[in-house]
């Protein structure tokens, strides 16, 4: 073939599965509705069965309705022959798929869970079928024409039915009121997860790493308190562990050219009063918004008497991944 050759046959498959996705919209009707009904009235959780290529697309509709609030999971049909049945129960509903609608080992299957009163919820590309037939709600998967040219590897027909199952996961979210923060608990290592779930208490820094000096102290005491935390500050409190003040680099800077004592200057005299800080229960996304509002690179944590409790540095963001 001659490289235009392959672009030409490229874009013809891209445009024969789109044309079959568009074609795709007069099926969500009310078999669709009724197998929403069916899997929002499921006790139990939704069992996806297929044989190879659909077995591939019902892995992936199954993992889809899993992150998306709908309990779900994947059995191979001819595993579920030799055990794999027990898997599912009465409280459960199965998505059997087969563009045929007469898969051997799917058929096999059915009699079983219409024997357990399992509701069956059939994805074919032959509504006249067996498994169409025998399912409560069969979602119409049909095609004209694989991609293939030799109209045999499943193509364009693996994309209709995974469009389907997106269809019906999506359907299901948005039924359930299914929020960003219930996806990031179902995805609590991905990026969305920690933007919605990490919190500025999972990653602070407290206890005896929270640098603080009296507000008495001479400056000096500050500087070595500084020196030994590292967050290039420290907190100011009284005797009752009340947040007075801060004192940064930048104030350090600003001291050194005033020609100060810092043996004898209190850090009353120089510590910056109301300082900026937050709660420990507040997102860590949040509290990068607010340094970055801020030009700041740390931020104090507080209890509600106004106690230091935490240190939050810019750097414990970046290597837990927020950002």
């Amino acid at each position: 073939m001659a490289s235009q050759d392959f672009v030409k046959s490229g874009l013809r498959t891209v445009e024969m599965e789109a044309l079959a996705v568009s074609q795709l919209a007069p099926f969500i009707d009310s078999n669709f509705e009724t197998a929403c009904k069916t899997i929002l009235a499921c006790e139990g959780r939704v069992v996806v069965t297929g044989m190879g290529k659909s077995g591939h697309i019902g892995n992936k509709i199954a993992a889809t309705l899993a992150s998306t609030g709908t309990p779900s999971f994947f059995v191979h049909p001819g595993e579920a022959s030799h055990g794999d049945l027990g898997m599912i129960t009465k409280n459960d509903v199965v998505i059997a798929i087969s563009n045929s609608g007469s898969t051997a080992e799917v058929i096999t299957i059915l009699p079983l869970i219409k024997r357990l009163g399992i509701p069956l919820i059939s994805m074919t590309g032959d509504p006249e079928s067996v498994l169409a037939q025998s399912a409560c709600a069969n979602l119409n998967v049909s095609v004209t024409a694989e991609a293939c040219p030799l109209n045999l590897a499943p193509t364009t027909s693996t994309t209709v039915t995974l469009v389907m199952g997106d269809a019906l996961a999506i359907a299901l979210l948005e039924s359930r009121g299914f929020s960003a923060e219930d996806f990031a608990f179902s995805h609590p290592g991905g990026a969305l997860g920690r933007q919605l779930l990490l919190r500025v208490s999972d990653i602070m820094h407290s206890d005896s790493e929270v640098p603080r000096v009296g507000a008495e102290q001479p400056l000096q005491d500050a500087l070595l308190e500084m020196t030994e935390k590292g967050f290039g500050m420290t907190t100011i409190v009284d005797a009752d562990n009340t947040l007075l003040g801060v004192f940064t680099d930048g104030d350090l800077r600003r001291v050194i050219d005033q020609k100060v004592d810092i043996s004898v200057t209190s850090m009353q005299e120089v510590m910056s009063a109301n300082p900026k800080t937050i709660s420990g229960d507040i997102l860590a996304a949040e509290a990068l918004t607010i340094m970055e509002a801020s030009s700041i690179t740390a931020l104090i944590v507080e209890d509600q008497h106004s106690h230091p409790v935490g240190v939050l540095h810019m750097h414990d963001i970046l290597r837990a991944g927020v950002v």
